[in-house]
């Protein structure tokens, strides 16, 4: 029997409703069940084909358990070696070079010490920046959020020089973002499951949370396929599984705002019944794929065309 199972918190909608939906196909020789655990030994099967992930990003002991399950060949869905490396911020970088339009982006370094340094720690970072042509290039007004996260914390727009420096000192030691502003006159949020399955949903992040699905603007074809290619390149390259791609358009354009969202809301109160439904069929359809190809003991994660043109030693594009 292979089993796939699904890691989660708090959230309950779609969880159960995956592990249903499975089940209810009455697959010969696959099932479906939360993942239990009451031991982690270093080596051993974790006794699941297939995992879904949905909330190791919050808890580490669930990500160093997942990445024991992977080494023994269980499937997870996203890869948690690939998740641990990256961040926006990278991802800002990779969408640079697969032709992807992204906002202007730039780093910034944490406005406290991190804990264990000095000042001498940073003897290779120039003090002041380089204020002039960052802000030179980014323009304003312009956004500032974490290089890496989500859920919309610690966001701040941001209307002037000192309008981010008296916000940037509320960051603590986070390592923040700078990010050109994108007027937009249409949004949209795109899953994307499996990297060959997309839907993309208007999306208005203007609206309070609970009405953001209901948008009062479509795309039209050209820009349904123009965004499908778009969401499928990114995912090609990041390699997730299961993740989410923001596009915003400006006269036509669509830019990537966030795709760093291997754990997307997929809740029935927040997404709507239409977009829940497809969630959870095309998920488990998915992750019964992944069962039936699984074997024992290889590595069944899904890896990037990043990483996997880097190990080849290909260019990247």
């Amino acid at each position: 029997m292979k089993k796939i199972g699904i890691l989660f918190g708090q959230e309950r909608s779609f969880p159960e409703a995956f592990i249903e939906r499975i089940n209810s196909k009455n697959i010969d020789g696959i099932t479906a069940e939360p993942v239990h655990i009451n031991k982690v030994m270093q080596g051993e099967s974790s006794g699941y084909s297939v995992i879904i992930d949905r909330i190791s990003q919050d808890i580490p002991f669930y990500r160093a358990f997942l990445k024991n399950a992977a080494l023994c060949g269980t499937a997870v869905i996203n890869n948690p070696f690939w998740w641990s490396a990256d961040e926006k911020f990278f991802n800002n970088c990779l969408a640079t070079k697969i032709e992807v339009p992204v906002p202007k982006t730039v780093i910034l370094p944490s406005k406290s010490l991190p804990a264990d340094t000095s000042d001498q720690s940073f003897s290779n970072l120039a003090y002041p920046l380089d204020w002039e042509s960052i802000f030179s290039y980014i323009g304003f007004p312009a956004y500032m959020k974490p290089h890496a996260g989500g859920g919309w914390k610690n966001v701040y727009k941001v209307t002037d020089p000192q309008d981010l420096f008296n916000k940037h000192g509320e960051t603590g030691e986070l390592i923040m973002m700078l990010q050109e502003e994108i007027v937009f006159d249409e949004y949209y949020r795109c899953y994307c499951i499996g990297g060959k399955y997309v839907r993309i949903m208007p999306y208005e992040p203007r609206n309070p949370h609970h009405l953001r699905y209901a948008a009062g603007f479509k795309p039209d074809n050209k820009r349904l396929e123009l965004m499908t290619d778009i969401v499928l390149r990114i995912n090609k390259y990041l390699g997730y599984d299961f993740n989410t791609v923001e596009l915003a358009l400006r006269d036509g354009v669509p830019y990537a705002i966030d795709f760093c969202n291997p754990a997307p809301d997929a809740e029935l109160s927040s997404v709507g019944k239409e977009n829940f439904d497809w969630v959870v069929e095309t998920a488990a359809n998915y992750a019964i794929e992944k069962a039936q190809a699984h074997e024992d003991e290889k590595d069944n994660l899904t890896w990037g065309e990043y990483v996997r043109r880097s190990a080849d030693g290909k260019k990247l594009y």
